[in-house]
């Protein structure tokens, strides 16, 4: 196909992301890494050759592209390559790289409450929406796509539609966290978002979330580095801490898989400490009874 073809290529491209159902922040990403091969190219992308590939790798190496930005290019070609250009052979020349695997941060029972006490005004509508945050575990994306009929007052529970993958999933709602948003509500009256933006019309931005996050972070004197996502790292710790199960904090923070929800395990520092270690029973062997 030659590039006079690359505006009908590039249509079918977005067809096949519409069949797969990507959000269109993912289609947007695709989007711009495929412009990022062409543009190393120089030619339409459905022509490239297995060696072009190669050299397409090396040279975001030579670039120092990081791993997680290296592989999400690696997979949007993997995408493109076997459904809209079907060419199975480019697929045994992707070489993906490993990432170091990071512990999250994770907050102290104290950082949140200080959090949650510097939330920007007026109102609280800010607090509430840190305190859905932390109190379901919930993903900025998802606390700002809440509608106010996701709130199960009678069954206790909040339900987040549509959250990563597309997937609907329950979380708890506590009687702390009803009560709050009762005043939030009988405040503020939203009507269809919970947490509206500035027009009230569309939901509140993860950039407005992400800011006023930033500044209660900034007044309450946390020198973590931290963000939104830092609430629902701290939710699942602080679970497992206080001894839920981690099959029952994986079904409430969404994972598909398990080993996604055992991170928390490494971070768990108060289930760490309360383990006995083996040279304390040992010593204590020693010192009992002779």
């Amino acid at each position: 196909m030659s590039d006079q073809y690359v505006p009908a290529l590039r249509r079918r491209f977005l067809e096949d992301m519409h069949i797969k159902g990507l959000q269109p922040k993912t289609q947007t990403m695709y989007l711009r890494a495929m412009r990022e091969f062409t543009r190393f190219l120089g030619h339409s992308p459905d022509s490239a050759t297995t060696e072009e590939l190669r050299g397409y790798q090396l040279d975001m190496k030579e670039r120092g592209i990081g791993a997680p930005t290296f592989n999400n290019r690696l997979t949007v070609l993997s995408f493109f390559f076997a459904n809209t250009c079907p060419r199975p052979e480019m697929k045994r020349h992707m070489r993906y790289q490993r990432t170091a695997k990071k512990i999250p941060v994770v907050l102290s029972a104290d950082e949140v409450a200080r959090i949650l006490e510097a939330a920007p005004g007026p109102g609280l509508k800010y607090r509430a929406a840190f305190s859905v945050a932390y109190g379901g575990g919930l993903r900025a994306n998802e606390v700002a796509h809440l509608k106010t009929c996701d709130i199960d007052s009678d069954r206790m529970l909040i339900r987040i539609e549509q959250g990563k993958g597309r997937k609907d999933r329950q979380v708890m709602l506590s009687p702390t966290l009803l009560d709050l948003l009762r005043d939030y509500y009988r405040e503020a009256r939203p009507r269809g978002w919970l947490f509206p933006g500035r027009n009230q019309i569309d939901p509140m931005s993860t950039r407005q979330f992400n800011r006023a996050f930033g500044v209660a972070a900034n007044f309450a004197g946390i020198q973590k580095k931290v963000s939104p996502h830092t609430l629902r790292h701290s939710f699942a710790t602080h679970l497992l801490e206080g001894g839920t199960d981690i099959r029952v904090i994986q079904v409430l923070l969404g994972h598909a898989k398990l080993e996604t929800t055992t991170v928390y395990t490494k971070v768990a520092t108060k289930t760490i400490q309360d383990v006995t270690s083996p040279l304390d029973l040992l010593v204590n062997r020693e010192a009992g009874p002779g």
